[in-house]
C-alpha cells in the first residue's frame, strides 16, 4: 500500500481528503502545518506529498524547498493542492520543483488521477534505472511512456 502525506492547515478539508485517499486504497500521513510536514518526511519517507501552499509555521513553497534540497526526501513526487489559482502561483511552484498543481476546490477523479500519474511515473523510471544498471537498453516506447505522464 503507498503513503501519502498530506499537509494542509485545514481541518475539514484535511479529514475530507485524508477519507478519500484512504477509501482509494492508500496509507495516508498527515501534518496540520509545512514544519510538521517535514518532519514526518524526513520520518517517514513517503510515496507521494500533496501540499497546501497557505499554511501557517512554514508555506508549501517552503516545504518544496527543504524536501528538495535533502538527500533523503527530494525523489519523493510532489503536488501542490492549493486555493492560489492564479497563473503565476501555479507557474511559481512547477518552477520551484512540484511535479502537478491541483486548485481547491478539487474533484476527486482529478486528484486520484494526479497521483496515480505520479506513482506510475515513479514506477516507470525505476523500472528504466534498473534496467540501465543492468546494462540494457530503454525502449522508445518506455521514454514515449514516461514523456505522456
Amino acid at each position: 500500500m503507498k503513503t501519502i502525506l498530506l499537509i494542509e492547515d485545514d481541518r475539514a478539508l484535511r479529514e475530507n481528503t485524508e477519507e478519500l485517499l484512504e477509501l482509494s486504497g492508500y496509507s495516508v500521513m498527515t501534518a496540520p502545518n509545512g514544519k510538521l510536514g517535514i518532519e514526518l518526511a524526513n520520518e517517514k519517507i513517503p510515496d507521494i506529498i500533496i501540499c497546501d501552499i497557505m499554511m501557517p509555521v512554514i508555506d508549501g513553497f517552503g516545504v518544496l524547498e527543504k524536501i528538495s534540497n535533502n538527500e533523503k526526501t527530494k525523489q519523493i513526487p510532489f503536488i501542490f493542492l492549493s486555493a492560489k489559482t492564479e497563473h503565476k502561483e501555479i507557474r511559481k511552484g512547477l518552477d520551484l520543483g512540484a511535479d502537478d498543481y491541483l486548485t481547491k476546490p478539487f474533484e476527486e477523479e482529478e486528484l486520484i488521477s494526479a497521483i496515480e500519474s505520479q506513482l506510475a511515473k515513479v514506477e516507470l523510471m525505476n523500472g528504466m534505472h534498473n534496467k540501465t544498471s543492468n546494462g540494457h537498453d530503454i525502449s522508445k516506447d518506455e521514454l514515449q511512456t514516461l514523456n505522456e505522464l
